[in-house]
């Protein structure tokens, strides 16, 4: 392990052994006082209105600004996750996320270094499918001690985020954007940011939006989006894809037209809609969720933007996982059938092993790995991108597995394990693992460079060299990584998505 590597895992050790008494730290915003909680040198502030509670006519709507208060608002507490399926025993559920639920539930949490001053910021956006997951699971205090401010936000679920009908398009304001209502809360949380950040000693200058799967998603999404554009200054795309089917307001609409009158509520006015219980609709509407053209605030996909060169323009890390396959679930024969029979050419290795292996690799590029390359070469022609591939599997799972799953790496960047990991369970190889990326990552934050810790190399991409970076359990360059795979997918999928 090289020296400065070796010594940020000791300094890591030292900090998370040497802990003190929580002390109340208050802070004004443009609402009123907060009164937080400072410990071992990282302030943090908890369940922050960041926007009015879109319940009653504020569903289904673009979020409003959050109402003031009087006195110190208690900050010491997680507030409640927006509405979601939840484990009955009351275990996470696959987002992470248990505990109490609200449709009042736009609100961030801050971990700002102590007397921070014109820090960089990362604002975090979770993952979930965009159904699942709360901002107040994850803990930035591992960035905060390296100097960094860091926002995590909730934002609106399944089809209280992302759902369209034809009774709220009649009863919208002409040009006020409709479906995305996820999207809307995410653009909200970042214009908070702007505006208040300095308060707890943060650059609004200097923000770095990150986000993995359904967060990295939202990501590309923001980066396509003209509203979203001068709120970042860089971004960071964690197994978020890439590729967007096109689609339709007009299309959307039918399909919620359809999912409400199979649950008896055909003909139902905007009115009627928003005075159904928010649980009802978690549990009985179903369909995919996410950004979409609305053609009102996202006039195109993501994919189309990035196309056409009109994505927003900033420096861009992104990457995806070797076992992103997780996300299939258990194994069905059936599932070979999703396989085009020319795959067993192309993948003749996975081929030999089976029909399980081959649907898994083809699976993990067609929905992540080739379209994090596809969106680096887009983006390399402006703005630095870097690419990376995650194939470190941690040391408790090696006797199960020999790839890293969809969302393993997210405790190697936050360097925060978790309340679902045992510290016991946590190797040395582990913490170093975690000391290299949350340092990539908070150099990235602070410099707009991939500065790593140990001086490890990691270029920017190009088209030409196609070289990324392995995170793994010999971290090294890699060029031309899985680029027959990577080519045969693109040539499958890209006529299909309607770019310029």
């Amino acid at each position: 392990m090289p020296h400065m590597l070796a010594r940020a895992v000791a300094l890591a050790l030292a900090l998370m052994a040497g802990s003190a008494a929580a002390e109340p730290v208050r802070v004004k915003v443009e609402t009123g006082v907060l009164t937080g909680e400072a410990k071992d040198g990282v302030g943090v502030w908890r369940n922050i209105p960041y926007a009015a509670p879109p319940v009653g006519e504020r569903r289904w709507a673009p979020p409003a600004r959050a109402a003031a208060w009087t006195g110190e608002r208690d900050a010491t507490r997680n507030g409640p996750s927006c509405v979601q399926k939840m484990n009955a025993d009351g275990t996470p559920n696959g987002g992470g996320a248990n505990g109490p639920m609200s449709e009042d539930c736009l609100q961030l949490n801050v971990f700002a270094p102590a007397k921070a001053r014109k820090a960089p910021v990362m604002v975090w956006i979770h993952g979930g499918s965009h159904r699942e997951g709360a901002g107040w699971i994850y803990d930035g205090s591992a960035f905060a001690r390296q100097g960094i401010v860091v926002v995590t936000i909730n934002y609106r679920l399944g089809p209280l985020g992302y759902f369209a009908h034809p009774a709220l398009t009649a009863a919208a304001r002409k040009d006020e954007p409709l479906g995305n209502y996820g999207l809307m809360d995410q653009i909200a949380a970042l214009q908070w940011v702007k505006r208040n950040i300095a308060a707890f000693g943060g650059d609004p200058r200097q923000v770095t939006v990150f986000g993995e799967s359904a967060g990295g998603m939202s990501t590309l999404a923001l980066l396509a989006t003209p509203a979203a554009k001068g709120l970042y200054a860089r971004a960071i795309v964690q197994s978020g894809g890439g590729w967007f089917a096109p689609t339709t307001l007009a299309a959307r609409a039918e399909a919620g037209e359809k999912a409400l009158a199979a649950l008896g509520h055909a003909k139902a006015s905007a009115t009627d809609l928003r005075a159904l219980p928010g649980e009802s609709l978690i549990n009985g509407v179903g369909g995919g969720f996410g950004p979409f053209p609305d053609g009102r605030l996202l006039k195109e996909t993501p994919s189309q933007a990035f196309a056409a060169g009109r994505a927003a323009d900033v420096p861009l890390i992104i990457g995806w996982n070797s076992g992103e396959d997780s996300l299939m679930g258990p194994w069905r024969p059936e599932m070979i059938n999703a396989v085009p029979a020319e795959a067993r050419t192309v993948y003749a290795a996975e081929a030999a092993r089976g029909d399980e292996a081959l649907a898994r690799a083809v699976f993990t590029d067609r929905a992540m790995g080739a379209p994090a390359r596809w969106i680096a070469r887009q983006a390399a022609s402006g703005a630095p991108a870097w690419l990376y591939h995650f194939s470190y599997v941690g040391s408790r799972f090696r006797p199960f597995t020999d790839r890293a799953a969809h969302a393993a790496e997210i405790q190697y960047v936050f360097q925060y394990w978790g309340r679902r990991t045992p510290m016991s369970a946590v190797s040395e190889e582990d913490r170093a693992m975690a000391a290299l990326m949350n340092g990539c990552w908070a150099a990235f934050a602070r410099t707009g460079r991939l500065d790593c810790p140990g001086g490890q190399a990691w270029p920017a991409y190009s088209r030409d060299a196609d070289t990324l970076l392995e995170f793994g359990r010999e971290t090294s360059l890699r060029t031309g990584f899985q680029a027959g795979r990577l080519d045969f997918q693109e040539a499958r999928t890209l006529p299909g998505l309607a770019l310029p």
